[in-house]
């Protein structure tokens, strides 16, 4: 039986080790994320950001450690991953919208097709949802008509309208020109002010300032320094850190 309470991390990661073959990509991670917080993952390519969040969603398994969701253990063989997904939803460095399907009609799939709910409420959240990524007037648009930016906006949306208590961003705005990177970021500082726990792995280092309230940076596998921007950018004692700070700063 299930007995989380708020007063308790919604997100909780103990000492995870993740392999793919010979490769140990994560060596021990573990960290806890509060109800409402925003926490920000950074660190150089290769370091096992991505392969974290992944394992949080089930995307990725775990060789051993923990990792609980509202105090549900994901690494469980028995794990419902549909109602972890409900709970977490998760937005890509590539939209993945469907091409054929309207701004709309990709807001709508999932919740109608997956969790069987009424079309018209469905349809009703999602008008909210384009209003709350501030894209009035393209609901009816396909994907190729609109920009990378308001791409990525329509993903968050889409990944919104399963209603979830966490949501993961894996290096969202990689992809895009320096001009979109804004209006999504403000997307997601709008998630945030609204009280959405939100874990991000970034390189928008300005963004993360703003927005966290605390990172960590990960090396190898592991999480070498945390802390809440306010000292993290500021009295990073681990070389490391140091070094990496100094080279995107």
């Amino acid at each position: 039986m299930n007995t989380w309470t708020e007063k308790e991390p919604i997100l909780s990661i103990k000492d995870v080790h993740k392999s793919f073959g010979e490769l140990e990509v994560l060596k021990g991670v573990t960290f806890d994320v509060m109800k409402g917080e925003v926490i920000c993952i950074i660190g150089p390519s290769g370091s096992g950001k991505s392969t974290l969040i992944r394992c949080v969603n089930a995307l990725n398994d775990i060789q051993s450690g923990s990792i609980k969701v509202e105090g549900v253990e994901v690494n469980d063989p028995k794990l419902d991953k549909l109602a972890l997904r409900r709970k977490v939803g998760m937005v890509f460095q590539q939209y993945n919208l469907f091409p054929h399907k309207t701004a709309i009609q990709n807001i709508m799939m999932a919740p109608i097709q997956v969790l069987n709910q009424d079309p018209k409420e469905v349809e009703e959240r999602a008008h909210s949802l384009i209003k709350k990524v501030r894209l009035e007037g393209k609901e009816n648009s396909f994907p190729g008509e609109l920009s990378g930016g308001q791409q990525q906006r329509i993903a968050i949306a889409r990944s919104l309208a399963m209603e979830p208590n966490i949501m993961l961003f894996d290096e969202i705005t990689a992809a895009l020109d320096p001009e979109t990177v804004k209006e999504v970021l403000v997307t997601i500082k709008d998630l945030a002010q609204d009280g959405m726990t939100c874990c991000l792995v970034t390189h928008e280092m300005g963004f993360a300032k703003e927005i966290a309230d605390h990172i960590y940076f990960t090396d190898r596998g592991i999480i070498v320094e945390h802390g809440p921007p306010k000292t993290f950018f500021t009295e990073a004692k681990d070389p490391r850190t140091k070094e990496f700070l100094s080279q995107i700063l």
